[in-house]
């Protein structure tokens, strides 16, 4: 018998499952980041869908301005009727540290938006505005922040014609607010 031919053989074959064995391991951990992508991506989508869907709900609600309706009961119903509670637990376990905070700092304004109009606050009152504005800039910076992370192309407010996120030098009722200075950009703003 001659043993270089069996060695080599056993060589070859031993190379051969190991190739074989490391690219199946590549494949099920590109797999696995993959499906993690997905995810993440999705919960983005969802938790801006419901954050909205409750900002809908709470414009509506300081447009209607009707006797028979408690304003801050509404308010407070209009984030369970969105169900961003329920989506927020799911993004914060998926999320990653910067797309998390600009989710928290979104849902934190939004929760200003919120209590305004549980104040009574009607959409075209200051008090309103003053909290909608800051609350717009940061559901942009959210989309720039996933946008980032998923290696989307990056936008500015200029790729919409737009001078800031904020939007309000498209609102009729701060653009003719007299006196109204602009608010200094929030820090890690693009540049406008």
């Amino acid at each position: 018998m001659d043993w270089g031919t069996l060695v080599a053989t056993v060589s070859g074959g031993f190379i051969a499952i190991s190739g074989t064995v490391l690219a199946d391991r590549l494949r099920q951990r590109h797999e696995r980041d993959r499906e993690a992508d997905e995810r993440r991506r999705s919960v983005y989508i969802e938790f801006i869908a419901a954050v909205g869907k409750c900002h809908t709900r709470l414009r509506g609600i300081a447009q209607a301005q009707d006797p028979g309706v408690d304003p801050d009961l509404a308010a407070r119903a209009a984030l369970d009727e969105a169900g961003v509670h329920e989506v927020r637990e799911r993004f914060f376990i998926d999320a990653s540290a910067q797309v998390a905070g600009a989710g928290q700092a979104m849902f934190q304004q939004l929760r200003a938006v919120q209590r305004v109009v549980g104040s009574g606050a009607t959409h075209t009152s200051a008090a309103f505005h003053d909290a909608y504005h800051p609350y717009l800039d940061l559901v942009w910076a959210y989309r720039v922040s996933v946008r980032g992370e998923l290696k989307d192309r990056a936008f500015s407010p200029e790729s919409f014609g737009w001078e800031a996120w904020d939007g309000r030098e498209r609102c009729p009722v701060c653009r003719d607010r007299p006196g109204r200075a602009r608010p200094p950009a929030r820090p890690g703003a693009p540049d406008t």
